[in-house]
Formats: structure tokens, C-alpha cells, sequence
């Protein structure tokens, strides 16, 4: 008993902070959980980064979303990615049910049903949500040879090809111009340009326009163009309450890369634009990375260095991100190295890979009193082993702990609440309408035209021949003197290969 009663002091202390701060939930012992030995995150620390982890159905989402509930209460905005369409309810009140308060008040839990401000988005408003695009010059071509699978070679190229475009002037805005101007640089009169820069291989150009067809088919081209997202729109306050941002991602499954990519690109943007802020009482912005495991896979070392450094030095922006994976070891060292916040939900051992997982798992916590290695695979559901970062910056006590429920609705809103909200948001009509603009394409297209139309007219001033007594050919007529010229038959080609890429679907912006 003295044992158990020391393990309950000890939390009770080790979570016990002067400021703000999220209740996770109440110390489990032997079952009974301890209403007086709360676990909590100080507000302070949570752009300290975390994980939240565990096997699939063990609690994950209902964890990020009782986060979210405290960060939107305390005027936090939220950035999550739906993976599933569950964490829509957030926007309503929940259900509540004598099974749920009588687990809440068992945990000293006051529960209210209280739905949430939310935004509903979908990457190039494939899904109900608002549209959210990026243009291919922000994206970058470090981030587009991830999406891309290129190796060190061609994500090297590809970098020079953005180069190019840069100082001539030539806005890539989606794929088309993208493919333009590597078109152009692959053509007699583009290889000259790149000449001083080391030039273009035609075999990695190839492979790169091959990469280019096979993303575009995947439905990649919805996603690049204009109007592009503004990232600020995601730190917004509703009734002194932080706006939940929600972004849809249907079959996922089927472009992995390019979801979890362009959710690389969200929290480097933001990076980018917002300024330095130091250490706050509470962050702008938390940044949910779901499904954190596809943004890794297959990454080359600059990938993995780039996304180390913008964890690392984000922080000072005032933004934390979460990342939820299965397991800690789907997270590089460098970026689990840096996450002051762990939540972690039961893990199965029912191979032997997912004994070395757990293993793995185990070494990463700070010394406890448990066995975690028996206790990870026996935690419930609604259940997890959590230690924090304090307001000292030291780790708390590691913890066994029955969470708390959200008070929003777990489970997806209905098609027309969401419709509802989207339509009524500022941002759907902000980004709901697609721009074309003029850009590569359209430039390059011009030059083409122009060239063709100026080797015809100087074809036409050429003076005529001498008559000849013997074997006089017949003139060529102005129309048979442009189709013979050489600028012309470019022209003629270009114009071909767009009216086979309107027939099979690609046919230019409108």
C-alpha cells in the first residue's frame, strides 16, 4: 500500500504546474483510477513538440482530439489532418450516455457536451472542404522529388531546372508549366541555356517528365495552381476560442507521399512567414502530423535534415507539432529527439517485428517504476503510458493513465453539417474558384508561336529567285513557304502534342 501511495504522491507532484495547462487524464492504479494524481501538459510546453502513439483502434484520434478541444478552449488554433473523417465531430457537441459519465466522473472529469470553431479543407478541393493549392514554385523541388521518388541525381536536376526558371522569369505555377520548361530545356533551342549551368540530360529529363505523368494521374494536377493557401488563415480565433483547422484526405492510400509531402509543405511554409517569437505562454499554433510514418519512408538524408530543422527551429515561431504513428521508431532519431511530449497508446507483439518495435519503444522513456515492456501491451483503450516535458524542461513522471473523454461528438459530422459550415466559411470564397494566370506555359507557348511567326514573315521577304530557261521549278505559294519552315514545323509539333494531351484528358487551364 505505502508503494502504491508513494506512485500517487509522486504524480501528483510531478504534475503539479503553476500555469495553464491540458488535463490528459487521471493516474490508473491496479485499475482504479485517481482523480487527485491529475496528468496534464503544461500549455506553455506544448510547442515543445510530441508524439502520440499506438497500435491502430487503441485511442490515437480521441486523444488528438481532447487535445485539440483544450488548445481551441485556451485560443490555440489547430492543424489536423482527418486521415479518417472521424475527428469532423469535433465542430458538434458530443453525446453523452450513463457508460461515459459515469467513466468521466470516475476520473474527476467535469464533462459538458461543447462543439468546437472549425475549418474544413481538402487538398485541391477533392472532398466537401475548402480548396487548399500550393503553386509548384513554393513547393519546391526538394519537397517535389519526394513526392516524386527521385534520387540524389534528379532531384539535383530538378533543382536547376527551378533555377532556370527563376532567373528567366518563367512562374511555375502547376504541372503543365512544369513540364513546359523542362520541354523546353531539352529542345535545340533550350539546351543553350542551361549551357554555363552544367546542363540537362535527356534521360533525366525523361525520367522526371515520366514521374510528372504518373503523379498527374493520380489527381496530382487539382493540386497545384492558384489561388494558393495562405498559411496565416490557419491562426485564427473565433469567440476568443482557436479555430480548428481540418484538412480531409480521402484514399490516402493511394498517394501517401503526396499527402503527407504537402502537409510538409503547410509547416514549412509557416516557417517560413511567421516571425520569432521565443519561448510564450501558449503556442500560436499546434500542428497534428497524423500518419507521421508516410512522410519518412523512402526519404533521402537532405529530406530527413530538412525536416529536422524546421521541428527544431519552429519552435521559435511559436508553433509545436504532434506527431501520430504507430509506433516511435516510424520517427527518425533526429526529430524524436526533439519531442517533449509522449502519449503512448497500447502496442501488440504478435511477431517478431513487433516485439523488436516494442523493445524500441521501451528504451525511449525515462526510468520507471514499470515493467513497460508488459504494461504497453496491456493498456485499454481510452488508455496510455504518458510522461511530459514540465515547466522546467525536465521529464515528468512516467505515468499509466486512463484519459479523458472529448466533449465534442466522436464520430465523422453528417454530409450536411459539413456542407453547412464550409459554405459558410469567408475562406470557401476566397479559394473555392480557381485563377489562371499567365506563367511558363503560356510564355513558352508565346515564344513558339512568335519564332514560327517570324521565320515565316522573313521566309516571305526573301527575294525571288532568277528565272531560269530550263527546268523551272514552280513557285512555292506563302502557305507551302511557312509549312517548310523549320520554326513552323516546332510550332506545328508543340501545337500536336497539346491537342493529344486534350484528347487524353490534359487539355489547358481555362
Amino acid at each position: 500500500m505505502a508503494e502504491k501511495a508513494d506512485v500517487v504522491e509522486t504524480v501528483k507532484q510531478g504534475y503539479a504546474f503553476d500555469g495553464a495547462a491540458l488535463e490528459l487524464g487521471a493516474l490508473l492504479v491496479d485499475g482504479t483510477p485517481k482523480p487527485e494524481a491529475a496528468v496534464r501538459i503544461p500549455l506553455g510546453m506544448m510547442n515543445r513538440h510530441g508524439l502520440v502513439a499506438g497500435a491502430t483502434g487503441t485511442g490515437k484520434t480521441k486523444t488528438l482530439q481532447l487535445m485539440a478541444e483544450q488548445l481551441s478552449a485556451a485560443g490555440v488554433a489547430v492543424f489536423a489532418a482527418d486521415v479518417k473523417g472521424d475527428l469532423s465531430g469535433i465542430s458538434q457537441p458530443g453525446a453523452g450516455g450513463d457508460k461515459l459519465l459515469a467513466r468521466t466522473k470516475a476520473i474527476g472529469q467535469d464533462w459538458t457536451a461543447t462543439g468546437f470553431p472549425t475549418e474544413f479543407y481538402a487538398l485541391g478541393g477533392q472532398g466537401t472542404g475548402i480548396p487548399i493549392r500550393a503553386t509548384i514554385t513554393s513547393f519546391g523541388p526538394v519537397l517535389l522529388s519526394k513526392v516524386l521518388g527521385l534520387n540524389d541525381v534528379q532531384e539535383s536536376s530538378l533543382g536547376l531546372i527551378f533555377h532556370y526558371a527563376d532567373k528567366a522569369g518563367l512562374t511555375l505555377l502547376d504541372l503543365k508549366d512544369l513540364r513546359a520548361v523542362i520541354q523546353h530545356l531539352t529542345s535545340d533551342e533550350g539546351k543553350a541555356d542551361l549551357k554555363d549551368l552544367g546542363g540537362l540530360s535527356a534521360a533525366t529529363a525523361g525520367v522526371i517528365l515520366r514521374a510528372l505523368i504518373g503523379f498527374a494521374d493520380q489527381g496530382a494536377e487539382a493540386f497545384f495552381g492558384e489561388p494558393e493557401f495562405d498559411t496565416a488563415d490557419l491562426l485564427q480565433q473565433r469567440d476568443g476560442k482557436g479555430v480548428i483547422s481540418l484538412l480531409e484526405l480521402p484514399n490516402l492510400q493511394d498517394r501517401p507521399a503526396l499527402f503527407s509531402t504537402f502537409l510538409m509543405w503547410l509547416l514549412a511554409d509557416l516557417f517560413h512567414d511567421l516571425p520569432e517569437v521565443g519561448d510564450v505562454d501558449k503556442p500560436k499554433l499546434v500542428f497534428f502530423f497524423d500518419e507521421a510514418h508516410l512522410l519518412f519512408n523512402d526519404a533521402s538524408k537532405a529530406f530527413l535534415d530538412s525536416i529536422a530543422q524546421t521541428v527544431r527551429l519552429i519552435r521559435s515561431k511559436g508553433v509545436g507539432v504532434f506527431f501520430v504513428t504507430q509506433t516511435p521508431k516510424d520517427v527518425p532519431d533526429a526529430v524524436l529527439a526533439q519531442l517533449g511530449s509522449r502519449v503512448q497508446h497500447q502496442l501488440r507483439a504478435h511477431t517478431p517485428n513487433d516485439a523488436k518495435a516494442l523493445k524500441a519503444t521501451v528504451s525511449t522513456f525515462p526510468s520507471s517504476s514499470y515493467d513497460l515492456g508488459e504494461v504497453l501491451t496491456q493498456l485499454g483503450i481510452g488508455e496510455a503510458i504518458v510522461t511530459v516535458m514540465n515547466e522546467s524542461g525536465a521529464p515528468t513522471p512516467v505515468a499509466w493513465t486512463r484519459l479523458r473523454a472529448p466533449q465534442s461528438l466522436m464520430a465523422p459530422a453528417s454530409a450536411e453539417q459539413l456542407t453547412a459550415t464550409v459554405q459558410a466559411s469567408p475562406n470557401n470564397a476566397k479559394y473555392s474558384e480557381t485563377v489562371d494566370r499567365e506563367s511558363a506555359y503560356e510564355i513558352l507557348a508565346a515564344k513558339v508561336q512568335a519564332g514560327a511567326e517570324q521565320a515565316a514573315a522573313e521566309e516571305q521577304a526573301k527575294p525571288e529567285p532568277e528565272s531560269r530557261p530550263r527546268a523551272q521549278k514552280p513557285e512555292k505559294t506563302m502557305v507551302e513557304q511557312v509549312i517548310g519552315s523549320t520554326a513552323f514545323k516546332q510550332f506545328a509539333r508543340t501545337a500536336g502534342r497539346e491537342i493529344v494531351r486534350g484528347l487524353f484528358g490534359a487539355a489547358r487551364r481555362k
